[in-house]
């Protein structure tokens, strides 16, 4: 056994010793802003904010509430490489989506193309560096050695998602100071990024003890943990910490729209898959009226990010009228344990998973 496994799990975190628990609250783009994290903070756990949607303006925004109530929190950032936009590609993807521009009486001419999510870059650095978060975490990778050098700078520590043993290691070589152990039954975005075949995927109980085993860095258990049993499994597996997302989407303090909320509270959350149609890289949602018709996987959908653009407009039409048929219902396959509860209850229901380990 490894020094570094001896020692208490929450002393293995340096952002978390302050805190009562090792439990981080995961990072929801379009689903959560301040008020989510800071009430995880205050209930125990480690808040955590998502930038990949935000700008730099709208970013510090959301960090100064956390600044000024003085407690650690994370903040993430998406690693991705914009793609360059291929005309043939996006035209097909338009035409996947005629029948239902027909339907909704949606001109496809009159929509522009876009992204919708943005890499960590020099302008967000800017603004974490007036902020100096303790804890900067990344998906799909590592920011460029420069970008990773100014976050080091003031003492930041640096967490990314490995989906495989390789990410793991790669991460481990290239800067990380903790490892997200994202299981196959995580809900949004899959953090993979040296291999993008699904069937290297495993589950959360299966990679969980592999990375312990494979890096000398903590690992952070994330993916179907929704209550105390699920945090208990992964303790006693190795992990420093655990991180919970889907179960915090019901809560008052997200901004969890009204069709979500409706199809998380409905026996549709029992069923999630992972589908590339909102974005253009897998992510595991709710199965909707558009997975089901069009396959989850189907390969019109253009590269990361660039697919979003196209299916807005359907999404703003369907949920003007209540209805989700377009909408990333993002969720893990635990998102049938979810609660319309205050995220303190959450946090204090998971907590007496560390307890038991």
């Amino acid at each position: 056994m490894r020094e570094n496994e001896r020692m208490p799990t929450i002393q293995r975190l340096p952002a978390l010793r302050d805190l009562p628990l090792p439990l981080v609250q995961a990072p929801m783009a379009g689903y959560q802003g301040a008020t989510l994290a800071l009430a995880v903070g205050e209930a125990g756990g480690l808040g955590s904010i998502p930038a990949a949607t935000l700008t730099p303006e709208a970013l510090a925004a959301e960090l100064a509430p956390l600044a000024a109530a003085g407690r650690p929190y994370n903040v993430n950032f998406f690693c991705h490489v914009p793609p360059v936009p291929e005309p043939a590609q996006e035209a097909a993807w338009r035409e996947a989506l005629a029948p239902y521009y027909a339907e909704a009486g949606i001109d496809p001419a009159a929509i522009a193309p876009g992204a919708g999510r943005r890499p960590f870059d020099a302008a967000m650095a800017d603004v974490l560096e007036r902020f100096r978060p303790p804890v900067v975490s990344f998906h799909f990778g590592l920011p460029p050695p420069e970008l990773l050098a100014r976050v080091k700078a003031w003492g930041a520590t640096v967490w990314s998602s490995a989906t495989t043993v390789d990410e793991a290691r790669w991460l481990v070589r290239h800067g990380a100071d903790a490892v997200i152990a994202q299981g196959l039954e995580a809900g949004g975005h899959r953090g993979h990024f040296l291999d993008p075949d699904l069937t290297r995927q495993l589950g959360t109980l299966a990679l969980v003890p592999q990375l312990v085993a494979a890096v000398p860095v903590p690992v952070i258990a994330a993916g179907g943990i929704a209550d105390a049993a699920g945090v208990a499994a992964a303790m006693a597996l190795g992990a420093a910490a655990v991180q919970v997302g889907t179960a915090f989407l019901l809560c008052p303090e997200c901004t969890t729209s009204a069709v979500h909320r409706a199809a998380l509270q409905s026996d549709t959350a029992r069923h999630t898959a992972l589908t590339r149609l909102f974005t253009g890289r897998p992510a595991r949602g709710i199965v909707n009226r558009v997975m089901r018709e069009l396959g989850p996987m189907n390969p019109a959908a253009p590269a990361f990010p660039l697919a979003t653009a196209a299916i807005a407009p359907l999404r703003a039409w369907a949920e003007g009228q209540g209805r989700g048929d377009f909408t990333p219902l993002w969720a893990g396959q635990q998102a049938s344990a979810c609660r319309a509860v205050p995220a303190s209850d959450v946090v204090k229901a998971l907590a007496a998973g560390f307890s038991r380990a």
